[in-house]
């Protein structure tokens, strides 16, 4: 079984869901210390013009060390209804505007107390749509013991053993935390997911790469994405 474990982001980039596409399960890390300026509560599309903007869910007010299961938007509805707006210039250039604004707009119109079960709702939503198959797993529900993780890396490899994996996909920016030794020794493969961010027609002279699933979504229907979905390597 191959395993992956990410934090839950808000809208990733495609990316993200390539790790999905690649894992027979996806665990979405809730449990650990919520670090700011991170993808948890933001992301980027297109801003009209050229380069791209920053959509953002502000969180309510929490300790330093509160964990993200914990977190809670703040004033989410006036803050979704902010997001949405600044979707619109996409109306005037990308072709999956008006189905991507309502599969958006269905999602916010579901009422999350947290951030990270807002996430999970919008992954599985955007998993649906894109054909892809998840299943929301928060780490928080799950009873994992964290006794012997002693490092960065460790979490990981503790979290792999005890969902039984064979396998463990990590994205390439975590190479220096793990130590593949103690994953062999465990008898778990440790592989990285390499993204090729394929460039699509966004419209514009430039192409903006590693935005938002948002804006894949806009510019290339499901069919497409698949093909998307499958440009990586694991290394």
């Amino acid at each position: 079984m191959k395993a992956a474990i990410m934090q839950p982001y808000f809208y990733p980039y495609i990316g993200y869901f390539q790790l999905i596409h690649a894992a027979d399960r996806f665990i979405l890390f809730d449990d650990v210390q919520y670090i700011r300026h991170g993808w948890i509560n933001r992301n980027r599309i297109l801003k009209p013009g050229e380069g791209f903007q920053y959509i953002i869910m502000p969180l309510a007010t929490h300790t330093r060390d509160s964990l993200i299961r914990d977190i809670r938007p703040a004033d989410a509805e006036k803050n979704k209804d902010k997001i949405l707006r600044q979707l619109e210039h996409y109306k005037k250039t990308a072709p999956c505007y008006k189905a991507v604004r309502a599969l958006i707009g269905d999602c916010f119109s579901t009422h999350q107390d947290t951030i990270a079960g807002m996430n999970g709702h919008c992954l599985k939503t955007t998993c649906d749509y894109i054909g892809l198959d998840f299943k929301i797993e928060l780490s928080s529900q799950m009873n994992f013991d964290y006794s012997q993780v002693q490092d960065a890396g460790g979490w990981a490899l503790k979290m792999s053993e005890q969902l039984q994996a064979t396998t463990y996909i990590n994205p390439p920016g975590g190479k220096a935390l793990f130590n593949n030794s103690q994953f062999e020794a465990s008898n778990i493969q440790l592989q990285f997911l390499q993204p090729g961010l394929k460039a699509y027609s966004q419209r514009r002279a430039h192409f903006e790469p590693g935005l938002s699933i948002i804006d894949v979504m806009m510019f290339n229907e499901p069919a497409a994405i698949k093909d998307l979905l499958n440009d990586y390597q694991l290394v």
